[in-house]
């Protein structure tokens, strides 16, 4: 007598039942309580320069902060800002920011498309506003921490730095309109490289 085989089941219908458990147990989650993943252009001060970001229950997520770069002539990219503000409310009609989100909550949300994309549409909005006449040139956003170069900013220059103390107290006496003493005229010796 020929042994009794088992009919042959593909694994895809064995393993069918996994995602339709997941789904079943997903479905039993309140809406509030998960997160609805809106992505939407959302002001600071003027037109295209926000983006809020849903990524946590009860509408809290990110409100990105979207600036440009105009330092090369003729040209207008995006300047990238991971310390993005805590989105409250964003699905409610009235969603407001405050304080800082975690960098890597930025950077996680860079991992989804839409993200990228509302980006990109929000960064060249922007740069035709603030220079309509420059090239829009894109640079993704970072997607971790390494990847992360903050913008190098130039020196200060004599000129730009404070004032000496006793050149402050002049003209502060001048503008108060009190008589000068000996000590506001002097100005302090310089020290002289090498020894006193």
């Amino acid at each position: 007598m020929p042994p009794r085989c088992r009919p042959y089941r593909p694994l895809g219908r064995r393993l069918l039942g996994v995602p339709l458990v997941a789904v079943l147990l997903a479905g039993c989650v309140p809406a509030d309580q998960r997160p609805s993943g809106r992505v939407y252009p959302l002001p600071r001060h003027q037109p295209h320069d926000g983006l809020a970001v849903v990524t946590r229950p009860g509408g809290e997520g990110l409100h990105i902060w979207i600036e440009t770069d105009t330092s090369r002539p003729g040209v207008c990219r995006p300047r990238w800002l991971p310390d993005a503000a805590r989105l409250q409310g964003g699905n409610g009609p009235e969603p407001t920011s405050f304080g800082l989100a975690p960098r890597q909550e930025f950077f996680q949300a860079q991992e989804r498309g839409i993200v990228r994309l509302a980006l990109r549409q929000q960064v060249e909005g922007l740069c035709h506003q603030r220079a309509p006449a420059s090239v829009f040139l894109w640079e993704p956003p970072p997607r971790t921490a390494a990847e992360y170069r903050p913008p190098v900013l130039p020196l200060l220059e004599e000129p730009e730095l404070l004032s000496a103390p006793r050149a402050i107290r002049r003209a502060e006496k001048r503008l108060l309109g009190l008589p000068l003493t000996p000590d506001d005229l002097e100005e302090p010796q310089e020290p002289q490289p090498g020894g006193s």
